[in-house]
């Protein structure tokens, strides 16, 4: 049954995966877009997000 959790655990974590990479991909364009109008604020958010998904995927990988 050990065995079983783990290989769900597994999937459910592949899974996750390609909706992370998506995520990263919309926030890099913001940050474009931010960067582009050299705002502050949102720059600052959107590296922020970045780095929680940079670490989401880790954790994943």
């Amino acid at each position: 049954m050990k065995y079983v959790m783990e290989a769900l655990k597994q999937r459910e974590a592949q899974e996750k995966i390609p909706g992370i990479r998506m995520e990263i991909d919309y926030e890099l364009v913001t940050l474009h877009d931010a960067l582009q109008e050299n705002d502050q604020q949102e720059i600052e958010r959107t590296k922020h997000r970045l780095n929680e998904l940079r670490e989401q995927l880790y954790e994943l990988s």
